[in-house]
């Protein structure tokens, strides 16, 4: 009968944190969820959940082997060491959903970094460490949703702008200095520029403006789409904010 009461103690205890683990989960998940991230709800409660659940059986693994009773055998384990392999595994997906997009501006790190943490979490809540799992959900939202509107706010200039990536085809090459200085006019910051140009015996000559430069947050791209478009030397203009 003890046995059977200490069996009915374990599941319960496995039971909850199990749900601890998922709960504190649907947090990250729901938050890149309604920001429609590659990893989204259903994925975190997976990896965190059956984070918890590995952590579980590598520690109850461990004691029940160091409970057991053989001639002249000392068995050893260490109560982490599936654990440790998550992190390893999960390197895996969190490198799934990094991408490099063709304007060579990387996407993806956040949500990665939110697939190891999610993972973090299962493991913290497996190994009892509750409060500690609950106060590093509190941080990271803390970090992600209220952080970075405080920066915008009330931080430096240079972090209330976002990058851009705008592509300008002029048809002469005297129309490339004017486009810069309308571009400069409103206080944005020329990161890095490209230039291409055609063949000169090509019938039609053009230079293609390849652009990466800082605009402020609350810059209306349509009036800059515009602007540039009513230039009478530009052919082509396409702007992506990042």
């Amino acid at each position: 009968m003890e046995f059977f009461s200490a069996l009915e103690v374990s599941s319960l205890e496995t039971f909850f944190k199990l749900l601890i683990a998922a709960l504190l989960s649907l947090v990250i998940g729901l938050e890149r969820e309604l920001k429609r991230k590659p990893v989204g709800l259903k994925t975190s409660i997976v990896i965190s959940t059956f984070s918890c659940l590995i952590t579980i059986i590598s520690i109850e693994s461990a004691y029940i082997a160091q409970g057991s009773e053989y001639d002249n055998v000392n068995i050893t384990m260490d109560p982490l060491r599936l654990a440790s392999q998550i992190v390893s595994g999960i390197g895996f997906l969190g490198a799934g959903v990094i991408l490099k997009r063709g304007n060579d501006s990387i996407s993806g790190l956040t949500t990665a970094a939110m697939i190891w943490g999610a993972g973090g979490i299962g493991i913290a809540v497996a190994a009892g460490f509750y409060i500690e799992a609950v106060t590093a959900v509190l941080i990271v939202l803390f970090a992600i949703e209220v952080l970075p509107p405080l920066l915008f706010k009330f931080g430096p200039t240079r972090l209330k702008m976002v990058e851009a990536h705008i592509k300008v085809v002029v048809t002469e090459r005297s129309a490339i200095r004017e486009v810069l200085d309308e571009l400069k006019a409103g206080g944005s910051i020329v990161e890095s520029l490209s230039i291409t140009h055609s063949d000169k015996e090509s019938s039609f000559s053009f230079h293609e403006l390849a652009i990466r430069m800082s605009v402020s947050h609350d810059k209306d791209t349509i009036n800059l789409y515009q602007e540039l478009s009513d230039m009478e030397k530009v052919k082509e203009v396409e702007i992506e904010l990042i």
